[in-house]
C-alpha cells in the first residue's frame, strides 16, 4: 500500500479511501466486516463515513456496523484513520425532523458528534467533515465549535465535502483569524468526466494545504466498463444511467479501447488517473464486496505516462483553472 499526508498535516493515510456507504444498503454488515478486515489486511487505513449512512437500517446504521467492527478489538479502531461527517437532520425519536437536527450549529456540531462517537464506539473521530456548506451558520461559530471538540479529544482535524472553492477561501481566513488549523481535506466529485472543480476547487485546496478527496470516482459506474459489461452479460443500463451512458457513449466507447490498449481494466485506469493528479490525496472505493475491493486495489500498481495521460485528457476534456478557462 502507498500513503500519504492528508493535505498540510502531518496525518498518514492510504492512498484508497474505503468508503462505507454501503454498509446497510448494499452490503449486510457482515459483508461489511468482511470488507474492513480485507481492507487493513492490504494496508488501508482510511475509512470513511457519515452520520445519515444507513440505507434500510436507517441514519446512522452504518456508523454503528463500523462501530461493531472496532468493537471486536484486534487494534481494529488503533490501525484505522476514521473519517466522519454530519450536516443532514438526524431524527429525534420517531420524528423525522426536528430544529436543530442537522447542519453547523454549534448545538448541532456537540449533539450530532456526541452521537456518531456513540455509534462508533470509540472517543474520538480522526477527520469530522461538513458534509456540505451551511449558509446560515457563520465560520466564527463553527470553528469555536470545533474548537471545544479538538480540546475535549474528540475531533482531531476538520475536513469539508462539496464546498466551492470560496467556501473553502472563506472557511480558511476565518481559522486563520482564530489562529486554527482549518481544513485539511474536501471531499468533492471528481472523475474523469466530472472536472468541474478543476476551475477552482483544486486551486483554492492547493493553495491552502488541502487535500482532495475525491467521491464517485467511476462515475457511478460509467468509467468502470459499462459497455464491456453489457457486452459480455447482455446486462443493459436503465433509467437515469441509461441516459447518462447515452450521452457520453462516444467518449466512453473511445476511453474503454485505450483501456484495452493498456491491457487494464477500464476502472482500473479511472482510479489510477486520479492518483496521478497532484491535488488527489485518495480517491474513495465503496465496495459492495471483497472482489470489489480487490479490483480497487489494482489501480495502484497503474502507471500512466505523460503520453497516457494526454490521451486521457483529449478523450475527457478537463477545465485550466479560473478564470483562464474561460478569460484571457
Amino acid at each position: 500500500m502507498q500513503y500519504t499526508h492528508l493535505g498540510r498535516s502531518g496525518l498518514s493515510v492510504s492512498r484508497l479511501v474505503l468508503g462505507t456507504m454501503n454498509f446497510g444498503m448494499e452490503a449486510e454488515e457482515a459483508d461489511g466486516f468482511r470488507i474492513m478486515d480485507a481492507a487493513h489486511d492490504a494496508g488501508i487505513n482510511f475509512f470513511d463515513t457519515a452520520n445519515r449512512y444507513g440505507g434500510k437500517t436507517g441514519p446512522g446504521g452504518t456508523e454503528s456496523i463500523i462501530g461493531r467492527w472496532f468493537a471486536q478489538g484486534g487494534g481494529r479502531r488503533e490501525r484505522t484513520v476514521l473519517a466522519t461527517k454530519l450536516y443532514g437532520d438526524m431524527p429525534f425519536g420517531e420524528r423525522d425532523s426536528w430544529p436543530n437536527g442537522g447542519k453547523l450549529s454549534a448545538l448541532n456540531i456537540r449533539r450530532a458528534l456526541d452521537a456518531s462517537l456513540q455509534r462508533l464506539q470509540t472517543d474520538h473521530v480522526d477527520l469530522y467533515q461538513f458534509h456540505h456548506v451551511d449558509r446560515d451558520t457563520p465560520w466564527d461559530e463553527i470553528w469555536q465549535a470545533m474548537e471545544v471538540a479538538v480540546a475535549q479529544g474528540k475531533v482531531l482535524y476538520a475536513g469539508s465535502s462539496n464546498f466551492a472553492g470560496w467556501h473553502l477561501a472563506t472557511a480558511q481566513e476565518a481559522a486563520r483569524k482564530r489562529d486554527y488549523t482549518g481544513l485539511v481535506s474536501e471531499q468533492s466529485l471528481y472523475n474523469l468526466l466530472a472536472r468541474t472543480i478543476e476551475l477552482e476547487v483544486i486551486p483554492a485546496a492547493e493553495h491552502n494545504g488541502i487535500g482532495i478527496i475525491p467521491w464517485s470516482p467511476l462515475q457511478g459506474g460509467l468509467l468502470g466498463g459499462v459497455l464491456k459489461k453489457e457486452r459480455d452479460s447482455s446486462r443493459r443500463t436503465s433509467g437515469r444511467a441509461k441516459e447518462s451512458l447515452e450521452a457520453h457513449r462516444e467518449q466512453i466507447e473511445q476511453y474503454e479501447d485505450f483501456a484495452d490498449e493498456l491491457g487494464h481494466e477500464p476502472g482500473d485506469v479511472a482510479l489510477a488517473w486520479l492518483l496521478h493528479q497532484p491535488a488527489v490525496t485518495a480517491p474513495i472505493i465503496g465496495p459492495r464486496t471483497r472482489e470489489q475491493l480487490d479490483a480497487g486495489i489494482r489501480a495502484l500498481d497503474v502507471r500512466l505516462d505523460a503520453d497516457a495521460l494526454a490521451r486521457l485528457d483529449a478523450i475527457f476534456p478537463g477545465h485550466k483553472p479560473a478564470p483562464e478557462d474561460y478569460a484571457w
